[in-house]
């Protein structure tokens, strides 16, 4: 534990350097409430790029949290001498520049996974074992904790431990969607159904969006839902496409919310269809019903962490091939026709 690795018995600065993508935030938060209740006597504090820190505020998983932008990434920017009033940092970022920032920083103890060469720059690591155990992503940062000591739980083979990765919305995040919503003029009694047809790794990821456009259509028409289509700013383009193949007009929400207005928007949805991406992994933290279709990725290690989801992925002769792009015809996608996603969506609508 923490306090047997330092000196003295006062309240340990613990740095926590989190991940910097939606998905891995989600699924790193079963590790971080098992250090909340492991160390609740300590301050625990989540170093984040500021795209992600949205996800953390309000969740009481830590004491404080400290966000840096793209533009202060390098080392040079973020200052190390910043961080010398930490007694530990924990790595649940891969990167050598995590590490040698708590090393530059003289954090008495840094514990890490030993990527990237960075062995000899921390002083507690943990070799990785989750993929060749055929382990869900969320159990790569308990795992962590368990090899280096943190916690005493064996989390990859203990029968009694299920881990925790639920998130709520925020008050504030809810006022806004609420706004949002009445805005669009979208009464509380709607049908809402979220469609997430982007995702950022790459096309090999992503459902085809004529294929969503038909669903959009169906949902409309058939169960009088209304259409919600989430994303990022950079992914207008993808929502633009599925609206100009769509006879009925869905709504587009793409780079018109924070990350606490996606969460609250998301946890109204009585559905989700999305690609293997951060949302798919939020609505599964809200315990949103969700359709997840997959392409070149692996749902034993990145699928959805919740039982109300439906994942629908063609085990075709290449996949899980973890490509960015396909260099062949995307059978995986291609076999995915609109009728099974929407009747998996209805399911679960009327379920």
């Amino acid at each position: 534990m923490i306090q047997q690795m330092l000196d003295g018995n006062e309240r340990q600065r613990i740095l926590i350097r989190g991940t910097n993508w939606i998905g891995d935030s989600v699924m790193s938060v079963a590790a971080l409430r098992e250090l909340r209740r492991l160390y609740s006597e300590d301050h625990l504090t989540l170093l984040v790029k500021n795209w992600v820190a949205g996800l953390f505020e309000g969740q009481d998983l830590v004491d404080e949290i400290i966000t840096f932008g793209e533009q202060e990434s390098r080392l040079s920017r973020i200052r190390p001498h910043r961080f010398r009033r930490f007694d530990c940092g924990i790595l649940f970022q891969n990167a050598f520049e995590a590490a040698l920032l708590s090393f530059l920083s003289r954090i008495p103890q840094r514990i890490g996974y030993t990527t990237q060469w960075r062995a000899p720059l921390l002083t507690r690591v943990a070799i990785p074992r989750v993929k060749d155990l055929k382990r869900h992503q969320v159990y790569y940062y308990l795992d962590l904790l368990f090899q280096t000591g943190l916690s005493p739980t064996d989390y990859l083979h203990s029968t009694d431990f299920r881990p925790d990765i639920s998130l709520k919305p925020t008050k504030e995040g809810l006022e806004s969607a609420g706004l949002l919503l009445n805005r669009l003029g979208i009464s509380k009694d709607q049908l809402l159904i979220g469609l997430n047809p982007g995702a950022y790794f790459g096309r090999a990821k992503r459902w085809f969006t004529q294929r969503y456009a038909a669903l959009a259509d169906r949902l409309i028409e058939e169960l009088k839902a209304e259409i919600l289509i989430f994303g990022s700013r950079g992914e207008e383009p993808i929502a633009n496409r599925i609206e100009n193949q769509m006879s009925c007009t869905p709504r587009i929400l793409v780079g018109k919310t924070d990350l606490p207005t996606l969460m609250a928007l998301l946890s109204k949805c009585s559905a989700l269809v999305t690609n293997d991406s951060g949302p798919m992994h939020l609505a599964a933290s809200l315990e949103v019903p969700q359709v997840a279709v997959f392409g070149s990725t692996d749902e034993i290690a990145t699928g959805p962490f919740s039982q109300q989801a439906t994942v629908i992925h063609k085990h075709v002769e290449c996949s899980p091939c973890l490509l960015r792009e396909c260099p062949i015809d995307l059978r995986c996608f291609t076999q995915i026709e609109v009728d099974e996603v929407f009747e998996a969506t209805n399911a679960l609508v009327s379920g």
